[in-house]
């Protein structure tokens, strides 16, 4: 599986959590400790948050390990709000297109997880993406196609501009419940995960959920500085990160202490299916 870094807090060189701690995502490119895919070489991605309301953007195809552009960058790159993912891909091609993070307006996202039978789940999933919001699918990965559902569950508006403001986390929990349900349901379904991060250029929020199988690993840690979340722990001292319960999400708002919050807040523990007008099938 994939792993990834998010950062909310002061604005800091990317470099302090990418390329400088002792298991710092490039490391984990390498040699993962809590994956199940030693090896994370399928290509990776930055992604974070200056003067536009849009995220930039850097992804490439070959290892991090590998890009010698990678270190300059997260030294000389400073953002308040980034986010890093090295990854190891589950079937689909290894592009650019498939890189991870993905953005759309002003979101940015990425994913780690999987879901079962992809392949003949895969058009009932897009067809969750309203029309407005399909031309920006420029890769194949189910993880983009979870983010435009996302997305369209309330978080975009018509023609793909920002809508008015609303809930991430019940949108997010919206499109898990309709996802479990169409993977079988929680009990004897097929395999889905789904350990992602969410931000808006202002918010974080970072989410741990499984259905028919074990959740990827992810711990945050709070300093003066801000919160960080990971897939797992950036150095050799455990115990100062805290793991995230399963079925939760890490919430970092501006400006507001750091939560973290059970989706059976938000009814996940009882999928509940989008409205049938959004899985509708395309011609």
């Amino acid at each position: 599986m994939c792993r990834w870094i998010a950062y909310r807090g002061r604005t800091i060189p990317l470099e302090r959590y990418v390329t400088e701690p002792a298991h710092s995502l490039v490391s984990q490119s390498i040699q993962a400790l809590e994956s199940t895919a030693a090896t994370n070489g399928d290509g990776f991605g930055l992604g974070w948050y200056g003067d536009h309301p849009e995220p930039g953007r850097y992804r490439e195809v070959q290892p991090a390990w590998s890009d010698d552009n990678l270190r300059y960058l997260c030294r000389h790159l400073h953002s308040h709000l980034f986010f890093g993912h090295v990854r190891a891909a589950t079937g689909t091609p290894i592009t650019r297109p498939n890189c991870h993070p993905f953005t759309c307006g002003p979101w940015l996202f990425m994913h780690n997880g999987y879901v079962g039978d992809w392949t003949r789940l895969r058009r009932r999933i897009e067809a969750l993406i309203p029309d407005e919001l399909y031309p920006t699918r420029g890769g194949t990965t189910d993880s983009e196609a979870l983010f435009l559902a996302i997305l369209g569950a309330g978080l975009m508006g018509p023609g793909g501009e920002a809508g008015e403001p609303r809930d991430p986390v019940a949108a997010t929990a919206r499109t898990l419940a309709t996802i479990t349900d169409l993977v079988g349901g929680n009990e004897g379904g097929h395999p889905f995960r789904f350990t992602a991060a969410l931000a808006d250029g202002r918010d974080l929020y970072a989410f741990r959920y499984a259905a028919n199988d074990d959740a990827n690993s992810m711990y945050y840690r709070e300093g003066e500085a801000g919160v960080v979340v990971v897939s797992e722990p950036l150095d050799r001292e455990p115990a100062t990160w805290t793991p995230v319960p399963d079925n939760s999400v890490v919430i970092a708002r501006r400006d507001e202490p750091v939560r973290v919050v059970s989706l059976k807040e938000y009814g996940l523990d009882r999928p509940a299916p989008l409205p049938r007008m959004q899985v509708r099938l395309r011609a």
